[in-house]
């Protein structure tokens, strides 16, 4: 299950406002977990790997919610 994160799109960090774009929604090989796997559309485009409920957290942000990341709309 992937909450609606869609692979080929682009996302915004809430705290940098760096760019990512999402590579695959990926199983951690030892708990199955879902991650999501993405690559920076910056510096060295270096590719990470996040668990889908981090990604999809809501964080507190000068007393308001935001999403880790958020879709760039095109």
């Amino acid at each position: 299950m992937n909450n609606n994160i869609e692979v080929g799109k682009v996302y915004k960090h809430y705290k940098n406002q760096q760019l990512y774009k999402v590579l695959a929604i990926a199983k951690h090989s030892e708990n199955n977990e879902d991650m999501v796997v993405y690559v920076a559309l910056y510096g060295n485009g270096q590719i990470w790997a996040r668990p889908l409920s981090m990604w999809n957290e809501e964080i507190s942000l000068n007393e308001h919610k935001v999403r880790r990341f958020s879709k760039v709309e095109e």
